[in-house]
């Protein structure tokens, strides 16, 4: 859409699973970093000691001298702390005109540190798991920054309440603006939905605790007990696999169950045209954590496949029970079950859920709405560092 737009990753490159696209464009656009740069952040962050000695100080004493809640979010913001030195000085070097993180951790740290010592404005979004459960850091990330960018409406008050402990919070709590993704969900790719025995089940997602597949296995097992026939993709990887593998052997369905493991981007479609029925059982764990609205939601809604969900966070934003899906209460496999042997007793009605899914999401997802969405915010809060790049080759 035009928007003059440079990228740099906290990390070094990661080139496995990559989509053809992801690949072509961390490539060609993405400035990576990592321990292999080491000499040049020291070199950053000392130029910044020595021409923003307070700011350096406060910088360093705010970050090193908080605790995060876990050791790697600790990791993060601490290594975030060391890059913002660079990008402040890519930030004069560039001309950068706003500075904006895609996540509320370590990254938003970079951009905040960038931010306080070349006075360009920052945003940072505020998601799923880099805010569930919340940092220390983040009363002081939305102080700081010119706006914070929420991608569904469950996380606007929860983000406005971290406003409560600054002052003029009514102020802070004004920045957090909601813009949904802008998701490339392509038309003409409608599933065929067949819904005959055995029906064919659906879930894709990283294999963490926030996603609730033990909850699906077990409410699989309930389906088997009553003679439901099914089968079971379950894709993607993570630490939880094994344990899931297991628990599908120790139910007894390890025949109903698949594992494809990992898939990539272009084989999600490949998956949706083959589904009945999708089921995202999403559950807030021990720690707080949590999804947001999961993005492969609106992905099968775009084929027009009929969901079944768990009311958690955002998702009942695009899962309205009985009109675009099931919604079902979290970590409760019988109500899983039972929303699951709902949706397959009727082609129809769950077809009319589908149609009504895709409208939706076609409609809060817009890509080019979105982006524009976000291009404005990007536009009202910009502004030129406040020290010009001659002033940087003189020190």
């Amino acid at each position: 859409m035009g928007l003059p737009l440079v990228v740099w990753a906290n990390y070094g490159k990661y080139p496995k699973d990559l989509s053809p696209e992801m690949q072509s464009y961390a490539q060609e656009r993405v400035t990576h970093h990592g321990v292999r740069h080491a000499k040049r952040h020291v070199r950053d962050m000392l130029y910044w000691r020595k021409r923003r000695p307070k700011t350096f100080a406060l910088l360093m004493r705010g970050t090193l001298g908080q605790w995060y809640g876990k050791f790697e979010r600790q990791g993060e913001n601490w290594w975030g702390l060391y890059m913002g030195f660079t990008y402040a000085r890519y930030a004069v070097e560039q001309g950068i005109e706003h500075i904006h993180s895609c996540w509320a951790t370590g990254p938003a740290t970079s951009a905040l540190v960038a931010s306080e010592l070349t006075g360009v404005p920052f945003s940072f979004a505020a998601r799923a798991g880099d805010i569930h459960p919340p940092e220390p850091g983040l009363a002081k990330k939305l102080e700081k920054a010119s706006f914070v960018r929420v991608n569904n409406a469950y996380n606007i008050e929860y983000i406005q309440s971290f406003a409560d402990s600054l002052d003029d919070p009514e102020r802070h709590r004004s920045k957090v603006k909601l813009a949904y993704n802008a998701l490339t969900l392509g038309r003409g790719s409608e599933a065929p939905v067949a819904m005959k025995p055995p029906y064919s089940l659906l879930a894709v997602g990283r294999f963490v605790p926030t996603k609730g597949y033990d909850y699906l296995l077990k409410a699989c097992r309930l389906l088997k007990d009553r003679g439901v026939e099914f089968h079971l993709t379950l894709a993607g990887d993570g630490k939880e696999g094994p344990a899931l593998r297991k628990l599908a052997g120790e139910l007894g369905i390890a025949e109903q169950v698949s594992f494809p493991g990992f898939v990539t981007h272009e084989r999600i479609s490949e998956l949706m045209g083959k589904a009945d029925v999708f089921v995202m059982p999403s559950m807030v764990c021990k720690t707080g954590g949590r999804d947001g609205i999961p993005n492969v939601i609106m992905e099968a809604m775009s084929h027009t496949v009929p969901v079944v969900a768990s009311d958690v966070a955002g998702i009942k934003e695009v899962v309205r029970d009985g009109e675009t899906g099931r919604l079902v209460p979290e970590k409760d496999e019988h109500q899983l079950a039972n929303a699951i042997a709902d949706t397959v007793s009727s082609r129809e009605r769950a077809r009319e859920w589908a149609v009504n899914g895709r409208e939706l999401v076609y409609e809060l997802f817009d890509q080019e709405r979105n982006c524009q969405r976000l291009i404005d915010l990007f536009t009202e809060h910009s502004g030129k560092p406040t020290i010009s790049g001659r002033e940087q080759e003189a020190a």
